[in-house]
């Protein structure tokens, strides 16, 4: 109950706090706090059904990964990703970090205030960027786990820290690249 009322007193400040923004005309200001209280609305409501969705899903997708390769299974209800190599089995749970909710509503919330686009446009972008960043988590896990069952378990943290995370980051700048900057420069040359 006090988690719904926090919820509820959060939107009628972010609304309100929108609405000051609108019409002292600042522009920066206001895609700032729009997007950034977005963020936090959308993170709270997601708990626990949202995760859940995304968890499930994204287990799904590394799934495929897994009965294409034969290298690993994944477990759906369960959120589990199981490498079996060299005798040894290694469980990867697909959780609240893994599961790409919170790359997909910070990308969301950006776009829902991001001046150049329409609407439409913006209902676009936000389900293809959603795509995207679901391909690139099922890319970076989906890495991971070959990693494991060729290296072994040792090389979790390596395949996990760092290169699944390089990966992931460089697919996850070519998105904010086409839809934020060069997005920007081609309406800035077309109204010219």
């Amino acid at each position: 109950m006090l988690v719904k009322t926090i919820i509820i007193f959060s939107i009628i400040i972010w609304v309100y706090g929108l609405s000051v923004l609108k019409r002292a005309k600042t522009s920066a200001f206001y895609f700032l706090f729009g997007s950034i209280g977005l963020f936090i609305i959308l993170i709270l409501l997601s708990k626990p059904y949202g995760v859940w969705i995304f968890s499930t899903v994204m287990t799904w997708g590394v799934g495929l990964i897994g009965k294409i390769t034969g290298l690993f299974s994944a477990m759906y209800t369960s959120h589990i990703i199981q490498v079996v190599t060299n005798h040894q089995t290694s469980i990867l749970l697909v959780d609240y970090e893994c599961s790409g909710i919170i790359e997909t509503t910070a990308f969301w919330s950006m776009i829902a205030f991001f001046p150049v686009y329409s609407n439409k446009k913006r209902v676009i972008l936000g389900l293809i960027g959603m795509l995207w960043i679901f391909l690139a988590n099922v890319v970076r896990l989906s890495i991971v786990a070959i990693i494991i069952y060729y290296f072994g378990n040792g090389f979790f943290y390596v395949a996990h820290a760092i290169i699944g995370r390089l990966i992931f980051y460089i697919l996850a700048i070519i998105l904010y690249y086409v839809v934020f900057t060069k997005g920007q420069l081609i309406n800035k040359i077309s109204v010219i």
